[in-house]
């Protein structure tokens, strides 16, 4: 016996649709029916989506401008050097920056083994990282993988002032 592929889903604002989902395993197709049922069909969703556009462009405005002064006071608080890079790439790394190295502590201290002598190396060696870049380009990191990550960018030259031989 075969899994059905059509289904029926009554969605969150009233409309019904039919759906195949044939295109997804067997096994993962109800639990995607019942996660649709849970949202309005695609039109209504859509429809809040095309006024809002501005609205949704100010929240999202003011959710960075927090975030950005959040960071700017964890990079004074814990005295970490202000970024290297353009206009753009400054203020989008100091909030990646922020967001990866409080990640990190609370994986590795505050529910991993690292003890706060050893994290004390690894804020340094963040403290040693201006490059706005490397905190962008390494902002979807475990934050668990952050010492190695760290230890790589701080033995590497093109990163460091060290002219090479």
């Amino acid at each position: 016996m075969t899994v059905k592929t059509h289904w029926t889903i009554d969605h969150a604002c009233g409309h019904t649709t039919e759906i195949d989902l044939s295109g997804r395993p067997a096994d993962r197709r109800a639990g995607y029916a019942r996660w649709l049922a849970e949202r309005d069909c695609t039109p209504c969703w859509q429809a809040t989506r095309t006024t809002d556009d501005e609205s949704t462009a100010e929240w999202l405005a003011r959710k960075r401008a927090a975030e950005q002064t959040a960071a700017e006071e964890w990079a004074e608080q814990y005295r970490m050097p202000t970024l290297d890079g353009t206009e753009r790439t400054v203020p989008w790394g100091t909030r990646c920056r922020h967001q990866l190295v409080t990640a990190a502590h609370t994986a590795l201290v505050l529910e991993g083994t690292t003890g706060e002598t050893e994290w004390t190396a690894v804020e340094d060696a963040a403290r040693s990282l201006t490059l706005a870049a490397w905190w962008i380009d390494n902002r979807d990191a475990a934050p668990a993988d952050l010492p190695a990550l760290l230890a790589a960018a701080t033995d590497d030259d093109r990163l460091n002032d060290t002219p090479r031989s």
